[in-house]
């Protein structure tokens, strides 16, 4: 997998928001869905508020592949499961407090559940 430009994190880092279209397995999108984001490292990474449950997060696992757009960027992604490292964990627990602060902190903390963690997500262009 190729990481992300610097300029393109650049641009999604100062994004409140990314458009999240995942890939059925005929290759169509499914209608996006808007959601919070964070960076780390050079990658993007978002979070099912609903957790492993929610009909989009079962939509984008069941190929592993979506489409986003963000300030004026927009890349066919792979998707993989990023939840397993207790510390890039906290590095985005710590990203979305931060980014988000000015929201309440029953908005942000909506993002920091057991079950939204554990339905963490890496998107890495498809080159």
């Amino acid at each position: 997998m190729t990481a992300w430009t610097e300029v393109e994190i650049d641009r999604l880092s100062t994004e409140d928001e990314i458009h999240v279209a995942s890939i059925r397995r005929d290759g169509s999108a499914r209608p996006p869905v808007t959601m919070w984001m964070v960076t780390d490292g050079g990658y993007v990474y978002v979070r099912a508020v609903k957790g492993e449950d929610s009909p989009w997060y079962r939509h984008v696992r069941a190929t592993d592949r979506a489409h986003v757009t963000a300030g004026g960027v927009g890349a066919d992604v792979d998707v993989e499961d990023a939840s397993g490292d207790s510390a890039l964990a906290g590095r985005i627990d710590t990203a979305y407090r931060d980014k988000y602060r000015r929201y309440s902190n029953s908005v942000v903390a909506s993002v920091l559940t057991p079950a939204s963690q554990a339905a963490t997500l890496r998107l890495t262009p498809r080159r």
